[in-house]
């Protein structure tokens, strides 16, 4: 382990030991590795050792948040996040689907590699408690297709979308994902039994259903087994809904969504 992520873990131990001892916090949720060495989502407990913490590579918290909240609304939780982990929570919390007043976050800031690779233009939460805020970049990949002409881009995603096994990993790791029922597990919309899907139709859909919610936090990404590149579209439309509407999504609470709330009502919906 490089000598700077060993002391950017070192230091998110202490930070979490010390937010265990708060009163009335009933854990802390960080990636640590478990017995096959690969991370995943654990519960620090008060009086618990903070230990085998893992940073690199990022496993992402916000379903575990989102699902803990379910079963234990009454709950005061503390929580490890970066830069996309917090906007997605905003996001979250917009659409009732998390309660932020019970939550205590802990701000961790990507290096600067790591917001290179993921190509990140907001590498750091609003708070940082360990590490410290990288310089913005941007994805090289993105910046690459739009060199691209339009007959070009449109071979680009055929030959893409021709890789897709309908397996659901982009929509089942998204937090943002959250519809207690999925339209697009119709056969209309994906047909069953044929591969690749006839037209894309699943992921424009996605594309369009999470454009005012989707963080960039590259979990659909990392989660597709083709390797198909889904941050190139979801960064572009991003970019396109911040260029047509000014909303930047994950800037405030406060700031409404721009495809409203309407279907999630006035109670925490699941």
């Amino acid at each position: 382990m490089p000598e700077t992520t060993q002391a950017l873990t070192d230091e998110l131990a202490r930070v979490i030991a010390q937010t265990l001892t708060q009163d009335d916090i009933a854990g802390v949720l960080a990636p640590r590795r478990n017995g096959t060495g690969a991370a995943a989502p654990y519960l620090f407990t008060p009086g618990e050792e903070v230990t085998g913490l893992s940073l690199s590579p990022w496993y992402h918290l916000l379903n575990a948040v989102t699902h803990i909240q379910k079963a234990h609304p009454e709950a005061r939780l503390g929580v490890v996040v970066r830069g996309c982990d917090q906007r997605g929570l905003v996001e979250l919390a917009k659409r009732k689907q998390v309660d932020l007043d019970r939550l205590v976050l802990i701000g961790l800031a990507c290096t600067a590699e790591e917001a290179q690779e993921c190509g990140c233009d907001q590498p750091a939460p609003a708070h940082v408690d360990v590490g410290a805020a990288p310089a913005p970049a941007a994805n090289p990949i993105v910046e690459e297709f739009l060199k691209k002409s339009l007959a070009e881009r449109r071979a680009f995603w055929q030959q893409q979308f021709a890789k897709c096994i309908k397996c659901y990993g982009c929509r089942d790791t998204c937090p943002q994902c959250f519809c207690e029922e999925c339209a697009l597990g119709e056969s209309y919309w994906v047909e069953t039994g044929e591969l690749p899907p006839p037209f894309p139709i699943f992921h424009l859909i996605r594309a369009m259903h999470t454009v005012g919610k989707c963080v960039g936090c590259g979990a659909c990404e990392d989660a597709c087994p083709a390797g198909i590149p889904l941050t190139i579209l979801y960064d572009l439309m991003r970019a396109e809904l911040q260029e047509q509407t000014g909303y930047e999504v994950g800037r405030s609470v406060d700031e409404p969504p721009p495809l409203g709330t309407e279907e999630y009502g006035g109670k925490m919906s699941y």
